[in-house]
């Protein structure tokens, strides 16, 4: 199998990180986004909508969506358990993850698309949708400090897919697209040091 990969995206780090908490080593391949290598008709056969990162098994079947990536490898793998145990514990993780999806990486991504330079450059922003959105995005960041206020992690007090997920998240939002956090929301803060001190978040 090997992974299709890219360093300058926030989707593949979810995968990354994950695997590394897992402790699997999975070959992988660059592709180079700006160059829209992943707009090549090679890799829409893989991959129909483009998107980053895909795994490709040996069979020479494809799996696109970075979740759907780490549920694949967690049904191989699935100790340590990541997507949570039992019926309650697994529901309770995946609710925080899509709560991690909507509440802050969908309104980061439309902060992305319609609020910074370079994407500029591929469409026809619309700066209300880019407004509107980084007040979204503080609203994310609200619900996670509140969550956090009396748990370690995002979905409870054990490291999850969600923790992996959020944290691609925060840096992305953070960083490049340039929506951080309010300092005042220190329960964040507090489990971004933490996760961001664990060897995964290197990955």
């Amino acid at each position: 199998m090997i992974l299709y990969d890219s360093t300058r995206a926030p989707n593949p780090r979810r995968v990354r990180i994950y695997l590394a908490e897992k402790g699997l080593h999975v070959p992988m391949e660059q592709v180079d986004m700006l160059a829209r290598q992943n707009r090549q008709p090679d890799f829409l056969a893989k991959n129909p909508v483009g998107g980053l990162p895909v795994l490709e098994l040996d069979d020479g079947s494809c799996i696109s969506e970075s979740v759907s990536i780490c549920r694949y490898f967690e049904e191989l793998h699935p100790a340590p358990p990541l997507f949570g145990t039992g019926a309650k514990g697994k529901a309770i993780v995946d609710m925080w993850l899509r709560r991690v999806e909507l509440n802050l990486m969908v309104p980061i991504g439309m902060v992305w698309i319609h609020g910074h330079a370079l994407t500029a450059k591929l469409i026809r922003q619309i700066p209300e949708a880019a407004a509107q959105n980084r007040a979204r995005t503080a609203i994310g960041y609200k619900l996670f400090d509140d969550q956090l206020a009396s748990h370690e992690f995002i979905a409870g007090d054990t490291y999850t897919v969600a923790d992996a997920v959020a944290l691609a998240t925060y840096d992305f939002g953070a960083g490049l697209v340039g929506v951080p956090p309010d300092e005042s929301l220190v329960h964040l803060k507090r489990w971004h040091d933490a996760v961001s001190a664990r060897p995964s978040a290197k990955a």
